[in-house]
């Protein structure tokens, strides 16, 4: 059966509140690789309780709606879905503890055919509950890799979805203005997977080899995360304000 276009485009999601403290923000810190040279002050400030600063993509793994799209109604074929792109625009820098409520709705859902899938286009506001301000604006690409087609249902949606989200900018020509390397720990996942995705194919060796790896891999939010913490670092000399 093919998703329902309109169901799934009008689809209420309630709003989700969390709590969190500066030993979550440490833990995602930790789980990005912060601390990897425990002599570098810079780094020691979003994973130690004095001064303690919050690292600025930590948005991704807050207030979070959970794997929503593995419920019944939403008709989507859950089993086939790819995380596939994720944009972050920050507002305000985060607060290392506070609560904050996190808002969602589906802008988009792009029918690229059948047997090519489909794309959902998520759209996540975050919130300071204390001040009401918006802390960040998150967007999320899902490919749908077993609902193309829908859009041949007659009424079941325009002729193709929705229109394709912008393409984002290319990669530029000639050296990159910056370097850095940033390695991650072996046991990496099991760190961050406590602040979000419990997916066993992050911890489970048989999971990971019955997905065809050789073992378990690292999320891609938290590879997100890593590049953050590299741009943090060159460019912004780990100020979160700066960024």
């Amino acid at each position: 059966m093919p998703i329902d276009y309109h169901k799934l485009k009008n689809r209420v999601f309630r709003d989700v509140e969390q709590t969190y403290g500066w030993k979550d923000s440490a833990l995602y810190a930790l789980g990005i690789g912060f601390g990897h040279d425990p002599l570098d002050t810079r780094q020691l400030r979003f994973v130690y309780e004095e001064s303690q600063l919050a690292v600025p993509t930590m948005p991704v793994v807050l207030a979070t709606p959970g794997f929503w799209v593995k419920e019944p109604d939403s008709g989507v074929d859950w089993v086939r879905v790819l995380h596939g792109e994720q944009s972050l625009t920050v507002h305000k820098p985060l607060p290392v503890a506070g609560t904050v409520v996190g808002t969602l709705k589906v802008t988009g859902i792009v029918d690229k055919g059948r047997d090519k899938g489909a794309i959902l286009v998520q759209e996540r506001r975050l919130y300071d509950k204390a001040t009401g301000d918006l802390l960040a604006t998150l967007e999320g690409l899902t490919f749908c890799r077993g609902d193309g087609g829908f859009s041949e249902t007659p009424g079941n949606g325009p002729a193709g979805g929705d229109p394709a989200p912008a393409a984002k900018p290319a990669v530029p020509d000639g050296a990159p203005d910056h370097v850095r390397d940033m390695p991650t720990m072996p046991q990496a996942a099991l760190i961050y997977r406590l602040c979000a995705d419990l997916n066993p194919l992050h911890a489970d060796p048989a999971v990971a080899t019955a997905a065809g790896f050789k073992a378990p891999i690292l999320h891609g939010l938290a590879s997100y995360g890593a590049a953050g913490h590299a741009v943090l670092a060159a460019c912004c000399d780990y100020d979160p304000a700066r960024l």
